[in-house]
């Protein structure tokens, strides 16, 4: 498929993934995590947002569209306009979301004419895929970014909307033929903020047999939650209270003890 729904495409990122990056955010997510802090990447089709804009010096409430269809042209277009960048700080592409593997066609030729481009590719994503379509994405990017928010099967049901274990499975299905791969654990207060919570997660990472280059912990925030309000959606629960750097650091500890590299993410 040479046509896919993007949202945003972000220049110069240092959080997904080595170097300066674009992130590519594709739209639609078949999750629904009730921590959400980009709920414009949930829906599957164009919404209208109020957002707030500066015109001729004044502030005003406009109206516009958020998803629009990209050619997978015009996203190179956008994404070799800094390929300097790239290669200066060794960085290159992510492609994030919402879920890009939603979109797999769309997701695999914008993987293929990255490689042919020599460009270093980075995947984001929950697993959550069909396991052939796991598999054959992960097979064409060079960095897999795992999010991993819960090894309960239940709470992450009630939390992110659907069942954790095919997702696991995914993740344990990739071998050191695959990419290497980052986990990214939203630490949420409430859900999953304890030792006990980041030690599930590290066995489930000791388990898998590709390269696992580090965990980046990503404290919760609740910047975005206007935006439920923006896109007529129901505000979230607002999780609390917020997660002091001493929790922080013990929560980290876990997985340094078990012999990664980890760091708190931004």
């Amino acid at each position: 498929m040479d046509k896919g729904l993007i949202f945003d495409i972000r220049r110069y990122s240092v959080h997904d993934g080595p170097g300066i990056r674009t992130t590519v955010f594709f739209k639609g997510c078949p999750l629904n995590c009730l921590w959400c802090h980009n709920p414009e990447s949930i829906g599957f089709d164009p919404q209208n947002i109020r957002r707030v804009r500066n015109l001729n010096g004044r502030s005003c409430m406009v109206d516009e569209v958020v998803g629009k269809t990209a050619t997978v042209d015009d996203v190179m277009r956008e994404i070799l306009k800094d390929r300097l960048f790239f290669e200066e700080s060794g960085g290159g592409v992510t492609f994030s979301g919402g879920e890009p593997l939603a979109q797999p066609a769309f997701l695999n030729a914008l993987l293929e004419q990255c490689a042919g481009a020599g460009l270093h590719t980075a995947l984001d994503t929950s697993g959550y895929a069909p396991p052939e379509v796991f598999l054959q994405s992960c097979s064409r990017a060079d960095v897999l970014l795992f999010d991993i928010k819960s090894a309960n099967r239940e709470k992450h049901i009630r939390h992110a909307g659907v069942d954790n274990v095919p997702l696991i499975d995914n993740l344990l299905a990739l071998t050191g033929d695959g990419p290497c791969i980052y986990i990214r654990v939203p630490v949420i207060p409430g859900f999953n903020n304890t030792p006990g919570d980041m030690l599930a997660i590290a066995e489930i990472a000791g388990r898998i047999r590709a390269r696992v280059e580090g965990v980046d912990l990503l404290p919760f925030h609740r910047l975005g939650r206007q935006k439920y309000e923006a896109l007529s959606m129901v505000l979230p629960p607002a999780y609390g209270p917020d997660i002091t750097d001493g929790e922080m650091d013990e929560l980290m500890h876990v997985f340094s003890a078990a012999g990664f590299r980890v760091k708190k993410g931004g």
